[in-house]
């Protein structure tokens, strides 16, 4: 899928900016001028589990309709320009943000205990079925090679990049990485002839390192 010519993707900003001014609303913040669910909880000074309880508090699972957020807002329709899935684009934002930290936490720790591997493959396995199920940026290709990642051996596996197409990262132990490979290629690449011709430059193997970083210097 190209996600540059579908509404996807801006469809979801939309809706990340309505739940931000719905959640500043309910906690009497001047929710005009916020357009980010960060500025919410920063305002609020709130952790990010209590931003999760409040957007359950406060939000509705079912889709909104334009005049029930008007009505919540107090403008018009003409204001507002269909249903916006605010619950959930809330949830897996500040959700994905929490993971982000508790990922951070374990490998900075525990990165030797005996179940530090399985639950850094746990949150990435939870980060994909919230980004899968609750912003709904996935695609049946990428659960499928989600799904077999997981099938041939990974500890976690998630989508990486934008969503609605594009690729899987995995975490896979070293002495399994072979197998791995030799799995993710007979059940997902090997069956569809167009696949197999993108499986050499689709399918390879890197190690964790370092992100980017700034040194000063005193």
């Amino acid at each position: 899928m190209n996600k540059a010519a579908t509404s996807h993707f801006n469809i979801r900003v939309v809706e990340c900016r309505i739940a931000t001014k719905m959640l500043a609303k309910a906690r009497g913040l001047e929710w005009g001028r916020l357009l980010k669910l960060s500025q919410v909880q920063t305002e609020l000074e709130a952790s990010l589990e209590e931003m999760l309880r409040l957007v359950a508090e406060v939000l509705h699972p079912e889709p909104y309709s334009r005049e029930e957020v008007c009505k919540a807002l107090g403008i018009t329709t003409e204001q507002l320009l269909t249903q916006f899935k605010l619950y959930q684009r809330a949830r897996h934002v500040y959700g994905e943000a929490a993971r982000v930290l508790r990922f951070k936490s374990v490998c900075d720790e525990a990165p030797s205990a005996p179940n530090a591997v399985q639950r850094l493959g746990d949150l990435m396995k939870q980060s994909h079925a919230s980004c899968r199920d609750l912003y709904e940026c996935s695609c049946p290709e990428l659960d499928r090679l989600v799904e077999i990642c997981l099938q041939s051996g990974a500890v976690g596996s998630r989508l990486t990049g934008a969503g609605w197409g594009g690729c899987a990262v995995s975490m896979v132990p070293t002495d399994k990485v072979e197998s791995f490979l030799k799995s993710v290629r007979e059940l997902y690449y090997t069956p569809d002839p167009h696949r197999a011709e993108l499986e050499k430059h689709s399918l390879f193997v890197s190690k964790p390192g370092g992100g980017a970083a700034i040194f000063l210097e005193e």
